[in-house]
């Protein structure tokens, strides 16, 4: 029998770079499992949008929607199910994250950024309006803070709070021992490293130089990690309607 379709439905961005990174894990999936079909989708900013994509597919045809996102926030909980519930055959896997694997790759751009036992680090989500859409954010830096010596705090681009700049300045008073009163905190210290939980650049990855961090990591992409994931999250969606 003919595997079901692989849907690799991504946030969408405007940045080419970005594009460019989320069309390579679908070429990284469509090489670890040859012969199997992935389509990409998307459920903002980018075409195809993932509801014509689910729509345009023969009537019958099994798929599973593999989210290339990094938690289970609005496009997970509530676009996703919306696109695919009048298509009984269609169903959805988890997102990427969190998983121990994403904390090994998170800690070695770290160590890239030349990361020291007295520097604390702030993982800097793409954030979410519901209001347990950071539940997974707060257990992938729960993982991580497994993997290293220093402070490990978590901050949103968008929706949730705190804030990255807050989060940043939140932190370098933790390391000084300062007062965190809102204001700016310019006490020596150890600096304050953001961990970019992103997948690719673009408009939140950004933000992320400007929130008055010591050091920022590049994002998640290039690894060969996330296609590896997505190709789990799909099998195990796969398993349970077998």
């Amino acid at each position: 029998m003919n595997s079901p379709v692989l849907i690799a439905c991504a946030h969408g961005t405007r940045n080419v770079e970005g594009q460019a990174a989320i069309r390579q894990v679908m070429a990284e999936i469509e090489a670890l499992r040859p012969g199997l079909t992935v389509v990409e989708a998307y459920v903002d900013v980018q075409e195809p949008e993932l509801g014509g994509v689910v729509a345009g597919l023969p009537e019958g045809t099994p798929a599973v929607v593999v989210p290339l996102l990094l938690s289970t926030g609005y496009h997970v909980k509530v676009d996703i199910p919306k696109a695919i519930k009048s298509r009984p055959e269609v169903s959805a896997a988890p997102p990427l994250g969190p998983d121990p694997r994403l904390a090994e790759l998170l800690a070695a751009r770290l160590r890239d950024s030349g990361l020291g036992d007295d520097d604390g680090v702030l993982l800097a989500a793409a954030g979410s309006s519901l209001p347990d859409g950071s539940v997974d954010s707060e257990e992938q830096a729960r993982q991580l803070a497994e993997l290293l010596p220093n402070k490990v705090r978590v901050a949103y681009g968008a929706s949730a709070e705190p804030n990255v700049p807050d989060g940043v300045a939140a932190l370098r008073a933790e390391l000084t021992g300062a007062e965190f009163t809102g204001a700016e905190v310019t006490d020596d210290g150890g600096r304050v490293v953001v961990s970019s939980y992103l997948l690719a650049t673009g408009y939140f990855h950004d933000q992320l130089s400007k929130a008055g961090a010591d050091v920022v990591t590049a994002p998640l992409l290039p690894s060969p990690v996330l296609a590896e994931i997505a190709l789990e999250r799909y099998d195990a969606a796969v398993a349970a309607r077998s």
